[in-house]
């Protein structure tokens, strides 16, 4: 079955909207596993038919799992720009994946909590997304899904390294564990650059919204383990756990400090961005991540009872561009989708408006 990319853009992600943990810090928990098949190059140096018998040997492998019912495979030349961005937006797969590269295919199932990227950087890249600080949970599911579909395949391992990957820092368990985590109160006090520098030092580092590369928005961060060798799945779990729910109490610490302190200023920062968002005509996406923190703000601090998060995440979702374009249907330049993106978002609102007027 070929994923339906429409109907995904028109409804929510659950790993983002379903209730979890800590949801009011913690949008979601993802494990990624990189695994290659023994005997064949890797993607990096392999030519056109290593890397199309690599897609073949997995197909097989998918279609012959007992845990995989109802998903859908599909291969990269298949994708248009527009989708593969959404799904780069979707965080289902990474910007590398974007390069035009035919012998490549992709694995989504259908709640989009587990996906599989073929011939990215490794043979596969499989995947596990939760909603808020599940963190093990996705593990459980990555782990059940790289014993399902590994017993079909001979895999590249070492006694002594662990799992061979195509980057020496995956190189042992091949496992990245990360959280994407909402901090503006540490932002707004200042706090954020000193609890990074902890961060570092402790072997994770910090990325933006969308991994490797990409620019912390609307006080999104992505906290994962920066190496895989010398530790066990288990270790490198609860070492981001821990620190994860070191930085939620020092989040909340934050939040009430700025309330005590700071309360009508932190009032008018919240209202000042839903109004923008209520009645603004023309807004970029970066306009809206940024004016929706501060919403999530109010939301987390009980200064705005009705909205709840789930509807912000999904307006954080559609107001992305490829999400907006699929969404409405069209492709649209700068200026449209900006009109467009503030027509939705006011959309949006009217309808949690009329529960409630500030």
């Amino acid at each position: 079955m070929t994923p339906d990319f429409d109907k995904m853009a028109r409804r929510p992600a659950s790993w983002l909207t379903a209730p979890g943990q800590q949801t009011s810090v913690v949008l979601s928990s993802r494990v990624r596993l990189a695994r290659n098949i023994s005997g064949l190059r890797y993607p990096n140096s392999a030519d056109s038919e290593t890397m199309q018998k690599v897609v073949s040997y997995v197909k097989t492998a998918i279609d012959r799992s007992s845990s995989l019912v109802n998903e859908g495979f599909i291969e990269s030349n298949e994708l248009s720009s527009l989708t593969r961005d959404f799904l780069v937006e979707r965080h289902l797969i990474s910007p590398t994946f974007l390069d035009d590269e035919p012998n490549r295919a992709l694995y989504i199932d259908e709640d989009e909590r587990t996906s599989i990227m073929i011939n990215e950087e490794d043979h596969l890249r499989m995947q596990s997304m939760y909603p808020g600080l599940h963190l093990y949970r996705a593990y459980e599911r990555a782990n059940e899904l790289d014993s399902d579909l590994c017993s079909s395949l001979e895999i590249d391992y070492d006694p002594d390294f662990g799992f061979l990957t195509a980057c020496p820092t995956n190189v042992g368990t091949g496992m990245r564990a990360s959280v994407l985590i909402h901090l503006p109160g540490l932002v707004l006090t200042g706090e954020i650059d000193n609890v990074i520098a902890r961060i570092s030092k402790m072997g994770l580092v910090v990325r933006g919204f969308y991994g490797e590369g990409s620019d912390v928005l609307g006080n999104l961060f992505q906290i994962s383990n920066q190496t895989t060798l010398g530790a066990s799945e288990n270790e490198i779990l609860k070492s981001i756990v821990t620190i994860t729910e070191s930085i939620i109490t020092e989040e909340g610490d934050a939040r009430n400090r700025l309330v005590e302190e700071a309360e009508n200023q932190i009032d008018d920062k919240v209202w000042r961005a839903y109004g923008i968002l209520k009645y603004a005509r023309s807004l970029t996406s970066e306009e809206v991540m940024n004016m929706l923190s501060a919403v999530r703000f109010g939301v987390a601090l009980g200064r705005v009872s009705f909205i709840d998060l789930d509807q912000i995440n999904e307006i954080l979702l559609l107001s992305q561009p490829a999400h907006l374009q699929m969404y409405y249907g069209e492709e649209m330049d700068q200026s449209k989708r900006d009109a467009v993106r503030a027509q939705m978002v006011r959309e949006r609102l009217r309808i949690s408006d009329r529960r409630s007027d500030p």
